[in-house]
């Protein structure tokens, strides 16, 4: 499935629906099919970390928000064709800090806001953006390796993990920050099975109730009291110009032993003072688990 197909079908409008409705295309592509689209699944979110949105010193959602409104506008009034683009460039890097987290990762200045409301995020040079005319040989990547490129979720996310996520989700800014970050979705999966004795199905997390209890995990990432707030870290990794590492959580230094949340905490970027900060984030990651494990118990409604 190539990307213009994505798009297309993610700008028309939903039968008896509004053009945002959430319509998640995986769903829909039969129980043979391994493809689950990740960048583009649906009118709700997308996501553009490949891009290098999240590379950003500042990344938070406000700082990304305005930066894309400003490129999305500036985009609209400005560029009407390929000859157009040099000074768009310039005028962007002009106006915006392009300070990065990781010198290595290059951040696009060609990303924007695809819809009106400001749901989905990708790239402003795609054809189905300009009328059907292909820009991206503009970009620093060029249109061969945007369009064929897939980050390591699509191989090591499960096919259920993927769909279920899709379902769980639907903010573009909290969508990037997870579906990129692999060993939250596979530990948020792998404790919910484990409680339950079977990986629930995708469909599952349609149900409100399980839908709500499952986001306010993920949006832990959002809002973690144990947050690193330095300013080369992002998730499990530090950052040191060119080069990066896996940050390590010393629980010998703390007085505790290794806790079974430790991947999960290494995701949500913490930075633990004393065996009590683990101990309170262990009930915080406990509570968030127990009350999704807790919904997906309740017998469906069969009416």
């Amino acid at each position: 499935m190539r990307d213009r197909e994505i798009f297309q079908v993610m700008c028309e409008p939903a039968k008896g629906g509004s053009p945002t409705a959430r319509r998640p295309l995986s769903l829909h592509d039969g129980p043979d099919s391994p493809f689950v689209h990740l960048c583009q699944p649906d009118a709700s979110k997308s996501c553009g970390a490949c891009c290098g949105l999240y590379n950003y010193a500042d990344s938070g959602r406000e700082a990304l928000a305005a930066r894309l409104r400003r490129r999305t506008a500036l985009f609209r009034t400005t560029v009407g064709g390929p000859e157009d683009l040099p000074r768009f460039s310039d005028t962007v890097k002009g106006l915006e800090d392009g300070t990065r987290r990781y010198e290595v990762i290059h951040c696009c200045e060609y990303v924007g806001f695809l819809d009106a409301e400001e749901r989905r995020v990708g790239c402003l040079l795609h054809p189905m953006q300009n009328g059907g005319r292909d820009l991206r040989e503009a970009s620093f990547y060029g249109r061969d390796l945007c369009d064929g490129h897939f980050c390591p979720s699509y191989s090591y996310l499960a096919r259920a993990e993927k769909l279920a996520l899709l379902e769980i989700l639907d903010d573009w800014y909290l969508y990037g920050v997870c579906v990129t970050d692999i060993d939250i979705v596979k530990e948020f999966f792998r404790h919910v099975s484990e409680a339950l004795g079977e990986m629930p199905g995708p469909a599952r997390f349609a149900r409100p109730e399980i839908r709500d209890e499952a986001r306010r995990f993920f949006e832990l990432k959002l809002a973690w009291p144990f947050r690193s707030e330095a300013a080369n870290r992002f998730g499990k990794y530090s950052f040191d110009g060119t080069e990066y590492s896996i940050q390590a959580i010393d629980y010998g230094a703390l007085g505790c032993g290794k806790s079974r949340f430790d991947r999960i905490f290494l995701s949500l970027q913490s930075d633990f003072r004393s065996a009590g900060d683990v101990r309170r984030a262990e009930a915080i990651i406990r509570e968030r688990l127990d009350a999704v494990v807790l919904r997906c118990r309740e017998p469906m409604d069969s009416r």
